[in-house]
Formats: C-alpha cells, structure tokens, sequence
C-alpha cells in the first residue's frame, strides 16, 4: 500500500516593505502559483499598504474559489500592525468570503 504524501506548499516570501512597488511583483507572483497550495511567508514584514493588502484580499478570495489551500505563515509584528491599522487581523484576512 502506498503511504499519501503530502501536497507541496509553494511558499512566497513578502517582502519588508509592502508599497505601491511591491503590489505588481507580489501579484505576477502569485498569478504564477494559482492553482498550486502556497503559504506566505509575512516574517520580514515592516510595513503594509493598501495596495499589497487589495493583493492579498484577491489572492485568498481566488484561492477559496480554486479550492486550493492558501495560508499565512510567520507574520511579523509588523505585518500584523499593518494589517489592524487597516482594520483586518491574520485571521480575517485568511477568511475573507468568496463574493460573485
């Protein structure tokens, strides 16, 4: 009998400074991973805008509707910071709700 292995979880580092120009890299990035389990990686994580947030928001909605499992991982103070000042946490943004 074969023993299961477990899915490979493709992980994304972000990066220490999530502005305006770190939104179209973050996005081509995960674009290329979608339909792949990934775990992001929100350890270097200084600061967090809007944009990168909008990002995020759209990848763990699409994740949710492709099924495919997406999770946060090692988020830093200030990931986490950045996410309340714009009024989520890691646990909202990971149960964000699939909307048509």
């Amino acid at each position: 009998m074969k023993a299961k292995t477990k899915a490979k979880v493709a992980t994304v580092e972000l990066q220490a400074h999530l502005d305006l120009t770190a939104a179209a890299p973050l996005h081509e990035r995960l674009l290329a991973l979608r339909g792949e389990a990934v775990g992001i990686d929100a350890s270097k994580v200084e600061s967090l805008g809007g944009q990168c947030l909008q990002v995020l928001l759209s990848a763990v909605v699409t994740w949710k509707a492709d099924m495919v499992e997406l999770s946060f991982v090692k988020a830093s103070a200030g990931f986490e910071n950045g996410l309340r000042l714009l009024g989520l946490s890691v646990d909202s943004l990971s149960e964000q709700e699939i909307t048509l």
